[in-house]
This record gives C-alpha cells, structure tokens and sequence, in this order.
C-alpha cells in the first residue's frame, strides 16, 4: 500500500509494535463483553430476565466507569514523563487482570467475591485501556506525517475491530463447542506480557522529546541560568497555548458517537432476538460474530480512502447518512420480521455508525502537545463513560416506555452535536490551510 512503503524501518516498526498491543487492548477488553451471557452466569447470582439485561449493562459499563480516573492517571504520565512508558504500563496492567480473571473462582465457588473480584478486574482492564489506545494514536501522530498519517491510524482502528472479532470467535467457540472460557483469558494474558516486553523497543516520539526540550530551556531561564534562546516570541506563544473550549465540545460530542453505535448494533436487539425468535446465548453469540466482520470490512474501506479523501470529508459524507438512519431506524426495527432483517439493520448501523475513524488525527492535531495526552483521554474516557452508562441503562426504559421510538431521545442529540463537531473541525483544518489534504 503507497502510504507504507513511504515509511521508514522505525516508524513501521513502530506502528507493528502498536498494532499488536491494539489488537491484543480490544480482544481482551471485548472478552468478557461478548461472553458475558456465558460468564454471568457463572460470577453473579441466578436471576430473572430483567436484571439479567441489568448484569448484562454492568458488564459493559464496569469497565467504563472509572475509565475517568485512569484518564487523569495516564493523561499527567503521557504529557509528564512520556508516551512510551505510559503504553507499556497500561499493557502490563491489562495482563496481570486477564490472570486473575483466568484463576477466579466462581459464584458457585466463593459466593459473592467472585462478583465483586471480576467486576474489579474489569475496571482494572477499563483503566489500562486508556492509555493503551489513545496512547499509540497519540504516539504514532507525532511520528508521521500526513497523509501517510491518515491511513495509519484508520488501519489501528482495523485492528480494534479483528480484536472485538477474535473476542466474538473465542466466546462462539467457548458456547457452540465447549472450549473452556478461562484458556481465552490465559491466552490474552500471556500475549499481553509478550506485548509489553516488545513495547520497550520504542522510541519517545520526535514531537513530545523536543516539548521537552525546550521545557527544560525555559525552567534554566526561570532560574536566571543563562542559556541559548529558542524560539523567541514563537517559543513563548507556544509554551502558553491552550487548548479551545469549543475544540474540547466539539471532541467530546464527536466521541460520544461511538458507544451509541456499539450497543445499538450489538446489546441493543438481544432481547429481541430472545424474545421473539427465541434465541439461545449460543446463538447470540454467533449472531454477533458474524456481525463483527462488518466493522472490519468498513474500517478496512476507510483506510484506504482516507490516503486519497480527506478524513473528515469522508465522516461528512458517513455520518449524515447515519443521522438519516437513526432518523428511519425505529420503523425499520418495528418492520423487521426475521432475524436476517435484524442483521442487515444491524449491519447498517456498523456501517454509518457516528466514530472518531478516520479522522482521529486531525483532532489529535489540534490539542496543544504539553496537555494533548491528558485532553484525549479524558475526553475519551468522559464520553465512553457517560455513554455507555446512558445507552446501556437508559435505553432499556426508553424502549419499555416509548418502544423503539425511545432510541431518538438519545441518538438524534448525539448525531446533530456529532455534526456540529466535524463542522468546528473542518474550520480548524481551514484555517491552518490543511484542508482539503490530497495526496
């Protein structure tokens, strides 16, 4: 692909580095996710169907909750004291929960501990994940230039897909053929020490060593040390940057799109499914494996376009298509007869769904260096959180009170302000003559 060869042996060496330790984030995060029908079952209490879908939310949010906290932790070390040793903490810390929960005993075993520790592990695993992603997007921007940038970083976000599939394919393979869930575990933890002794091979990124720099310039000049001027006036100006309350909106909103595309197209119709077709937790299971190709083949699409389109020319384009999806999306749920008429609206809503992809980049851009660590992730962390709280718990009302008309009050608010974002964006890229970035 043109956009690779471009680079040199480090910086692809880099983004194989970053790739691996991606994939192997995903696959453990979306682990216990997509088997939570399974393991449920066997960390909490029995229960009815409607604290079920409850455990269900709280498997997934529990990784998300204090993803704020990790956040703030991993944002002060990324800009503090650097973006490599960030990445290999949080690798490490996502590999020491895969063990414990490899080892936990069950409900039936310990009672109600095994809940209270696998939640735990799982928040550990939500912590970890912030700086393992945000922190190789953010490493590998200030590494490589545009518009080589560009298809980079859509390619990692491939990899978060094949992670969520290889995640899917394990927990098909643990409920269709009785392949034993903890092996999953043990496999994600012994890849991800792996992962983590390999990330020692990498390089501070050019941009964040001479922030640096010229940090340690101006503390010499604060203590009246004489020492060689850099950058004058352009130095100071840059040193007191700060990021724009409307670019930090804009982000978040743009942020908040993710989770709502997520659960829509994967929590969203389980009890439909159940309910009316009758749908076995095996079969659910099977049902969203083949559904996770779709995200995997649309990312693979945008990566290539994002050399020759424009990211957000791109996102333009995908997401008003998606707002006009959520728009028709309770009459199409209402129409559907067949499970196959479920996947293809599913498949819809992975296709046009509201991401960052691929322009996480040309928002990164814009956040001043010395807070850009701390701004992504907690931005990210916040949006993830609220999210995923809100889709998760309230849709669940939403839909007992107004059926699936119930999805507007929450989706509709979230695509105009996702719109609004990418606007705010494209004046940005505008204004510093970045836009349009043709090859």
């Amino acid at each position: 692909m043109a956009p690779f060869s471009s680079l040199n042996r480090e910086q692809k060496e880099s983004i194989g580095l970053l790739s691996f330790g991606t994939f192997l984030e995903y696959f453990d995060l979306m682990l216990y996710v997509h088997m939570a029908v399974l393991l449920n079952e066997i960390f909490f209490p029995k229960s009815d169907p409607h604290t079920a879908s409850l455990l269900a939310a709280l498997a997934l949010c529990s990784s998300l909750a204090f993803r704020p906290i990790g956040a703030l932790i991993f944002g002060w070390i990324g800009d503090h004291i650097g973006r490599k040793p960030t990445i290999i903490i949080t690798t490490t810390m996502m590999a020491i929960s895969c063990v414990v929960m490899a080892n936990l005993p069950t409900y039936a075993q310990i009672g109600i501990a095994a809940a209270w520790t696998v939640t735990i592990c799982r928040i550990f695993q939500g912590i970890s994940s912030m700086g393992e992603v945000v922190g190789a997007e953010i490493y590998l921007t200030e590494t490589i230039s545009r518009p080589a940038l560009f298809p980079v970083i859509a390619s990692m976000e491939v990899l978060v897909s094949l992670g969520g599939l290889a995640a899917l394919g394990v927990a098909f393979l643990v409920t269709s053929y009785g392949m034993n869930w903890r092996l999953a575990f043990w496999m994600g933890a012994v890849i991800a020490i792996v992962g983590a002794f390999a990330r020692t091979r990498l390089r501070e990124t050019p941009e964040f060593l001479e922030a640096k720099r010229k940090w340690l310039k101006k503390e010499i000049h604060h203590m009246n040390i004489e020492a060689d001027p850099i950058g004058g006036k352009a130095f100071n100006a840059t040193w007191k940057e700060r990021i724009n309350t409307k670019t930090l909106i804009s982000y978040f909103f743009i942020s908040c799109g993710v989770p709502l595309g997520f659960y829509l197209a994967f929590f969203h119709f389980i009890p439909v499914l159940k309910e009316n077709f009758g749908y076995s937790s095996e079969d659910i299971v099977r049902h969203n494996f083949f559904l996770a190709f779709i995200p995997l083949i649309t990312g693979i699409t945008l990566t290539f376009l994002s050399y020759r389109i424009h990211p957000l020319k791109i996102q333009k384009i995908r997401s008003t298509l998606g707002l006009l999806l959520i728009i028709l999306l309770p009459f199409l749920i209402m129409a559907a007869t067949s499970p196959m008429q479920l996947f293809l609206i599913q498949s819809l809503i992975l296709i046009f769904k509201l991401e960052e992809s691929p322009s996480i980049p040309v928002f990164y851009s814009h956040f001043p260096i010395y807070c850009r660590f701390m701004s992504a992730t907690v931005l990210f962390a916040l949006s993830r959180a609220l999210m995923y709280a809100i889709t998760s718990f309230g849709m669940i009302y939403l839909v007992m009170y107004f059926g699936s008309f119930g999805i507007w009050l929450i989706a509709l608010p979230i695509g105009i302000g996702y719109l609004l974002g990418l606007s705010h964006f494209k004046d940005l890229e505008i204004k510093y003559k970045l836009y349009p970035n043709l090859s």
